[in-house]
C-alpha cells in the first residue's frame, strides 16, 4: 500500500456479500494495460494536507493519528514522506519511502531519539506506529504494481460496480510474507477497490476495503478518500481518511532525502 499511501491509496471497496464470481478470462485478454494504466493515474507529484489513520485493536480501543503526506513520481519511481502531527506522544515522527531500481529504501524518523533509522531485515514486518500497517505492507504493494507477471482472473461486480480482478504473484527476490495479492480494480479510475494479501493458497492474512462512492479526483488523477485496512488473523483494522490533495504541485527535494525529511512540514 504506499502506492496504496503514495498514490493515495491503492485499495479497497467494501466486502459484498452479493459480490459476484469473477467471470473467466479472455485468452487474449492480459493484465499489462490495467497495470499499467493503475501506474499512470500516480501524479507527477502530489500533497495530502491531511490523512488521519484510526487504528482499532481487538477489544474495540482506538487510537488516532494525522499527518501530512507527500510523494512524487520521479522517472516511474516513487518516492513518499509521511509526516505526523499528532497525537502529541508522536509529533514529529516522520516515514520515507523510495523506490529503486533494484531494492526500495524506507527511513523513519524517531523524534525521542532525534536520530533517523533505516528499516530492514525483521523490523519490516513491524507495525507502522501502531496502525495495521507494517512497512513490509507497503513496500509489498508498491512492488506488487511493478511485476510484469500479473494475471488477469476476469470480471466481476462488487457493490454493483464493474471491476476486474487482478492477481499479483511476488518475485522471488522480493522476500514477501505473502504469496500472492488480489486486487479488484475499477476500469474508469484505474482504482484497486479491494485488495487481499494471502498467506498459502487460500489463507488472506490482510485485507484493504473501501467504497466506490469514495472515489475523488484531483485533477485527472483519481484516489480513494476513505478505506479500512484490516488484519484478519489479529482481529484489528485501521481506517485511513484523506483530504485536502493537491496533484502535481511542485515539492521541494528536502521532503526525500534522507538527511533532511523529517525538518519543517
Amino acid at each position: 500500500m504506499i502506492r496504496m499511501l503514495a498514490g493515495i491509496v491503492l485499495a479497497a471497496a467494501p466486502l459484498l456479500a452479493q459480490a459476484q464470481a469473477p467471470a473467466a478470462a479472455p485468452a487474449a485478454a492480459t493484465a499489462a494495460p490495467i497495470v499499467q494504466c493503475m501506474r499512470a493515474n500516480i501524479p507527477p507529484s502530489v500533497q495530502v494536507k491531511e490523512v488521519e489513520l484510526i487504528s482499532r485493536d481487538r477489544t474495540g480501543g482506538e487510537r488516532q493519528l494525522r499527518g501530512r503526506l507527500y510523494a512524487t513520481n520521479d522517472k516511474d519511481r516513487v518516492k513518499a514522506m509521511l509526516k505526523i502531527g499528532s497525537p502529541p506522544d508522536l509529533a514529529g515522527a516522520a516515514y520515507l519511502m523510495r523506490e529503486g531500481t533494484k531494492a526500495d529504501e524506507i527511513y523513519v524518523f524517531v523524534p525521542a531519539l532525534n536520530k533517523v533509522r533505516r528499516v530492514t531485515g525483521g523490523n519490516m514486518d513491524g507495525p507502522l506506529w501502531g496502525t495495521d500497517l507494517s512497512y513490509n505492507d507497503l513496500k509489498q504493494v508498491q512492488n506488487a504494481f511493478q511485476d510484469q507477471q500479473a494475471k488477469l482472473e476476469g470480471k466481476a461486480v462488487l457493490d454493483g460496480t464493474p471491476v476486474q480482478v487482478l492477481q499479483f504473484t511476488p518475485q522471488p527476490d522480493q522476500a514477501s510474507r505473502y504469496t500472492s495479492i488480489r486486487a479488484w480494480v475499477e476500469p474508469k479510475s484505474c482504482m484497486a477497490l479491494k485488495a487481499e494479501f494471502y498467506e498459502g493458497l487460500q489463507v488472506v492474512r490482510k485485507r484493504f476495503s473501501g467504497s466506490a462512492k469514495d472515489l475523488k479526483q484531483s485533477g485527472p488523477h483519481w484516489y480513494l478518500a476513505d478505506m479500512v485496512v484490516a488484519d484478519l488473523k489479529e482481529g484489528t483494522q485501521t481506517r485511513i481518511k484523506v483530504t485536502g490533495v493537491a496533484a502535481g504541485k511542485e515539492l521541494a527535494d528536502r521532503l526525500f532525502n534522507p538527511a533532511t525529511f523529517y525538518v519543517g512540514n
